[in-house]
């Protein structure tokens, strides 16, 4: 293999009769032996991630999409997210209910985002899970990405004019859509719309979510309730923990095609789960 005597600048290559593609060089870089060839360059793969001081463990890769609420973009390159709820020492001593804590992670136990509820030590402790909050949700650059707001109802399948909902925001400000509860006389179902109003997606539980021993799943399905699209599942932390805290594992699961603003109504629905199934009163 030859050049003309105007070698391209940049390039190495190779005095063996051997012939394999041209490789750039990028200044001082480590070099390996290749078997049946000379000394080669070893070039790094290609990556891109976005600038950050983030410590260690927490996802920063951000990509920018097209028409996509800033801070959602890592969403659409993912089909599981795992919500872990903080123990908090001072309700499993006191019983005195606290603002909930969430790390939200991907597959691989990265911190892609983390939420804090907002509210007041009054409501905390007279309404316990009934209680009305605002949810925040921040990325690892702590801004807050997605807002939620769930307002005071009673719960029942005796009072089918009282449902739980829970409203989604992107950016803080902007209503993406809302997860509402379905009447059903046996059984749970709420319906996740946009911010049209439209239903996109359909949820459906158990009859008797009480989580003993094994895991809850909570099956999301297309609107016509046809196909199965994915699941939340409430997940069996241990009998320890179930008993003596109110600190939830869930895991959640959708298509990794899924419009990303849906993909953050799942996210919503899935406090709302929590909190009508799976949070306590402080007095229990």
């Amino acid at each position: 293999m030859s050049l003309s005597d105007g070698q391209l600048p940049g390039v190495h290559v190779s005095n063996s009769n051997d012939t394999f593609p041209l490789i750039p060089t990028q200044g001082n870089v480590e070099e390996i032996q290749i078997q049946n060839f000379e000394t080669v360059p070893n070039v790094p793969e290609a990556i891109v991630i976005q600038p950050t001081s983030a410590p260690e463990g927490y996802w920063t890769d951000q990509p920018p999409l097209y028409n996509c609420p800033p801070g959602l973009e890592y969403l659409a390159t993912i089909d599981q997210l795992l919500i872990h709820q903080k123990v908090e020492l001072l309700e499993i001593i006191t019983g005195f209910e606290t603002n909930n804590k969430y790390t939200i992670k991907n597959i691989l136990g990265q911190k892609v985002y983390y939420a804090i509820e907002d509210n007041d030590c009054c409501t905390r402790n007279c309404c316990g899970p009934l209680r009305p909050f605002d949810m925040k949700i921040f990325d690892n650059f702590r801004n807050e990405v997605i807002h939620l707001y769930r307002p005071f109802a009673c719960q029942g399948c005796c009072f089918p004019c009282c449902m739980q909902t829970i409203e989604i925001s992107s950016p803080p400000g902007t209503v993406i859509g809302t997860v509402e509860e379905e009447w059903k006389c046996i059984g749970w179902k709420f319906a996740v719309k946009n911010e049209f109003k439209e239903t996109v997606l359909r949820i459906n539980g158990p009859c008797c979510p009480i989580s003993c021993f094994s895991d809850v799943n909570f099956y999301i399905t297309s609107a016509d309730g046809e196909t199965n699209l994915g699941k939340i599942t409430k997940q069996w932390t241990g009998l320890v923990r179930e008993m003596f805290t109110d600190a939830d594992n869930f895991g959640i699961t959708f298509p990794i095609d899924l419009d990303i603003k849906t993909k953050a109504l799942l996210l919503g629905a899935c406090f709302l789960i929590d909190f009508m199934f799976f949070e306590r009163a402080s007095n229990n």
